[in-house]
């Protein structure tokens, strides 16, 4: 497998559309923080790292509306790819939907949202939008 954000994002996405409340992913420094981020932001519920095999697993439970069981996650997009990376400035960094989704942003300082990525004046590769 040679791009394993799109195969964590994908993951995600098809548990979501099979209204699964539990999935497991296997485990990589990216995807732990790229995980952390979602769970900051109120897009999943909760999530634990398990080291049981040399790689390990994360386990993610989703989060969806109590009512109408609607996923809190709209759409997962993947930006940057292996065949082209996608590189933004600090005083560029994507928007989305207005301000009401984030993108995710691997910095030199770590993965961020990109409003994190402004207010700390740093750019970098944009690795995905969630909304």
């Amino acid at each position: 497998m040679t791009d394993t954000v799109a195969d964590y994002l994908t993951r995600v996405r098809n548990a979501i559309m099979a209204k699964h409340k539990v999935v497991e992913i296997p485990a990589s420094n990216l995807k732990k923080d790229i995980t952390k981020v979602l769970h900051d932001k109120g897009y999943i519920l909760n999530y634990k790292f398990e080291d049981q095999t040399a790689q390990g697993t994360i386990k993610i439970a989703l989060k969806y509306h109590p009512v109408t069981k609607v996923s809190a996650i709209r759409k997962l997009q993947r930006v940057s790819k292996p065949g082209l990376r996608k590189y933004s400035g600090a005083k560029d960094t994507p928007r989305v939907l207005n301000g009401l989704g984030v993108a995710i942003i691997s910095t030199s300082k770590g993965v961020m949202t990109d409003k994190e990525a402004r207010k700390q004046n740093v750019g970098g590769e944009v690795l995905c939008y969630v909304y």
